[in-house]
């Protein structure tokens, strides 16, 4: 949905993106890529929604995942 802006499911075209963030405490949209909760140890996680059937995705921006691969948290 991401790169096709077409639900994968119902083949819909009203596909919507809700952006990640990070709120108060660590909540919001995220996921922890290392200890504490400084933002830098935090990246966005996108939702794609198709406002026809429901059906929805989630991606991390390219730009974050090597972030993701270099956290202590990833597991190989």
């Amino acid at each position: 949905m991401q790169n096709t802006k077409t639900c994968p499911k119902c083949k819909g075209p009203n596909v919507v993106r809700v952006d990640g963030n990070v709120g108060p405490y660590g909540t919001g949209n995220n996921m922890a890529t290392g200890n504490g909760l400084f933002l830098s140890n935090f990246v966005n996680v996108n939702r794609y929604i198709c406002c026809n059937c429901g059906f929805t995705e989630e991606w991390i921006d390219k730009e974050d995942l090597a972030k993701v691969y270099n956290s202590k948290k990833a597991k190989r």
